[in-house]
C-alpha cells in the first residue's frame, strides 16, 4: 500500500481552479479500485491517498495525469500495515 501525501506549492485560488479535473481524477481511481481513502490536510495545505499495493511505476503514472501536479508536490510512501485496529484487518492485505 502507500500513502501519498501532496503538499500545495501555489495559492489556494489556484489549487481550486484545478479541482474540479482532480476530483475527476480521483473517481476514476476509486471506481477501479486503485485508491483506498482521499482526503484533505488540515489545515489545507494539500491532502492524503492511500493507495492499494501495486506496482511503483502503475502508481507514478497515475499520479503523473492528476491536474494538480501543476499546484502541488507529491511524497509517496510505500506503508505495509503489520498490526490494524478492529474493523481495519483488510488493509493488511493491501
Amino acid at each position: 500500500m502507500y500513502i501519498v501525501s501532496l503538499t500545495y506549492h501555489r495559492p489556494i485560488e489556484e489549487v481550486d481552479s484545478h479541482l474540479e479535473g482532480h476530483v475527476a481524477w480521483l473517481k476514476k481511481y476509486f471506481q477501479d479500485g486503485t485508491f483506498i481513502a482521499s482526503g484533505r490536510k488540515n489545515p489545507r495545505t494539500g491532502g492524503v491517498i492511500l493507495v492499494k499495493g501495486i506496482d511503483r511505476a502503475q502508481l507514478d503514472t497515475i499520479v503523473a495525469q492528476d491536474p494538480f501536479n501543476a499546484v502541488a508536490n507529491y511524497d509517496i510512501t510505500d506503508f505495509t500495515p503489520s498490526t490494524t485496529g478492529n474493523g481495519f484487518d483488510l488493509l493488511a492485505g493491501l
